[in-house]
């Protein structure tokens, strides 16, 4: 037995959000069957921006492979519906799907058209409104279903039984956590069949075991990896257990992923432990009835997404007088429920506030953390994904642009200098262990920094070549030029800055001169500084044992670098620099 959630394709569940958005927006809705179609899938993401596919821009026709793979994910989350009939009509119907849909009104009987659970994620704009949809449709899967009916055990929810199991470690006083290779040993290799005692007390040993591994922990890894894989068969080589030890590793990445996308869960090293705002709700998801579900029932259940506790009115009542216990407790103010106040907008209200008080606190940490944020830095400078030496923190696969955002906004976090909040000098989101899960959105900057004297708008790219400046050119320009309208009247110094693995010098020459002209034919005369990663890198690096100096610094360099301005291109980029290297130097 070996289960697991979501897609090892598409690992970022918040991904198919937007391949959904692109799929609303298309002629696609619905009519995904076939070769042909599924290659128009696959240049529909790669043209919206959802996913490179970098054998489209080498030329090829067919990548149907690569759009039968997003399907696949969406439908197994069920936010598109499934094929079940082996020919459609002639106007794309399947006939078992329609027979399926009959009470469903709001589908239509064509295989791979969007659900209502489907429309529930696109609408959800909030990072708090899409983990309770991507909750509602994990909480609905039951392995083995009508959908995924490979696995020969009773049926059982996987997200019941990982919070059972975490319940099950609290109820003998242990460590509330599951690690990364905890996942992949003893949780998508077991069933509620099993037994939650026997499965807690392997995994305990294992635990306790490898703790005194020490400085061969590797080694012990890779032997508790190999019992597994051999499945009782020693005679199977070692290629062959390293192949499959991968993909223990490929289905617990991403099965966890998908696990903290409910908001249930957070971090604890590479592995999970309850969100402790979500814990109460935790609770009532694990008690609650899991009945056996006719196949009619279990699609409704599944494509409309499921019933939460929270549903109840009482239920919900138990957690908004939990979350306001919490928001007292950390901030000391009192929360007061209305008569008849909406306990859903409530609940995310309170869930906002509680996110904010955290993120106040991740704010002020980050002072501490210049050694951490140099290294994911140094990572994104050099193309390297690693960011830790024993491979525990790695830049996901295709999040490099997010978290270039991520780490400059940390970086200038550190600086402990700013007047507007965190939450405010990001447009990017991220989730309940700060961490983004994408990049910003268009129509503005990625970061906003407001300081007592100055505002800093950042743009970052990792966009090479003379593509650098007819992507980035004007947009940075005009969303620099906004904030230079809107804080006029501030007196503050306004700046830009555009960091990037490397400037273009057509990039350079457009932002030397940097003009921009209002409705109103005013012209605006901007402050825009490109700077290449590794001198932003250096800088940062100088100050981390003075970040109290390093607004006065910055603006000193970005004075500097303006009033060098005038020089042709190339000379200017070498010029800045110079300018970075003398500013440490002095």
């Amino acid at each position: 037995m070996l289960w697991h959630l979501g897609n090892t394709t598409i690992r970022t569940p918040y991904r198919l959000r937007e391949a959904l958005v692109a799929l609303n927006n298309s002629s696609l809705n619905g009519s995904m069957v076939g070769a042909e179609k599924e290659s128009e899938l696959a240049l529909l993401l790669h043209t919206a921006g959802v996913a490179e596919v970098s054998r489209i821009s080498k030329g090829e026709t067919d990548v149907s492979d690569f759009g039968r793979k997003w399907r696949s994910a969406l439908t197994k989350l069920g936010f598109i519906t499934q094929k079940f009939s082996d020919r459609l009509d002639l106007s794309g119907i399947d006939p078992q799907l329609a027979l399926i849909a009959k009470e469903m009104p709001e589908l239509t009987g064509r295989p791979y058209e969007i659900t209502p659970n489907g429309y529930r994620l696109i609408n959800a704009d909030t990072v708090a409104g899409q983990q309770e949809t991507f909750l509602r449709a994990i909480l609905a899967i039951k392995l083995p279903s009508v959908i995924e009916n490979r696995f020969e055990c009773a049926p059982f929810s996987p997200l019941k039984y990982v919070i059972k199991l975490l319940f099950e470690l609290k109820n003998r006083n242990e460590s509330v956590h599951i690690s990364f290779e905890e996942i992949a040993l003893f949780v998508i290799t077991t069933t509620p069949d099993d037994g939650f005692g026997e499965v807690i007390t392997r995994l305990l040993t294992f635990r306790k075991s490898r703790l005194k591994e020490k400085g061969t922990v590797r080694k012990f890894d890779k032997n508790e990896y190999a019992k597994v894989v051999r499945l009782g068969n020693p005679s199977i080589d070692d290629s062959r257990i390293e192949t499959k030890s991968q993909t223990l590793d490929d289905y617990a990445d991403c099965t966890l992923r998908y696990l903290k996308a409910t908001g249930l869960f957070r971090n604890f090293g590479r592995g999970i432990t309850f969100n402790e705002i979500k814990e109460d709700l935790a609770i009532l998801i694990a008690s609650s009835d899991d009945d056996k579900l006719p196949i009619i029932e279990y699609l409704r259940n599944f494509w409309y997404g499921s019933k939460l506790p929270i549903d109840n009115t009482l239920e919900a009542e138990k957690i908004v007088e939990a979350l306001s216990e919490r928001i007292r407790l950390k901030s000391g103010s009192a929360i007061s429920i209305k008569p008849g106040e909406d306990l859903s907008i409530k609940r995310y209200e309170l869930e906002e506030q509680l996110r904010h008080l955290e993120e106040n606190d991740y704010y002020f940490q980050q002072r501490n953390k210049g050694a951490e944020i140099s290294a994911w830095l140094k990572a994104l400078m050099t193309g390297s994904n690693r960011i830790s030496s024993d491979d525990s923190v790695k830049i996901p696969r295709g999040e490099a642009p997010a978290y270039f955002e991520w780490a400059v906004w940390r970086a200038f976090l550190a600086i402990n200098s700013l007047v507007n909040k965190p939450w405010e000098a990001r447009r990017f989101q991220i989730d309940q262990d700060f961490l983004p899960i994408g990049t910003a959105p268009g129509n503005g900057p990625d970061l906003i920094f407001e300081f007592e004297d100055s505002l800093l708008v950042v743009e970052v790219t990792l966009t090479a070549s003379s593509r650098q400046e007819a992507v980035e050119g004007e947009p940075v320009r005009r969303h620099i030029a906004k904030y230079a309208e809107d804080y006029y009247k501030t007196g503050k110094s306004i700046y830009g800055l555009f960091i990037a693995l490397q400037i273009d010098n057509n990039t350079a020459h457009t932002f030397r001169m940097g003009d921009w002209y209002l409705k109103d034919d005013t012209k605006i005369n901007l402050q825009i500084v490109p700077m290449r990663l590794e001198d932003f890198y250096k800088l940062f690096m100088y100050g981390i044992n003075k970040m109290e100096k390093m607004p006065d610094v910055l603006q000193s360099v970005l004075l500097k670098c303006r009033a060098q301005a005038n020089q042709d291109a190339p000379i200017w980029k070498r010029t800045i620099t110079s300018i970075v290297d003398q500013a440490i130097k002095s």
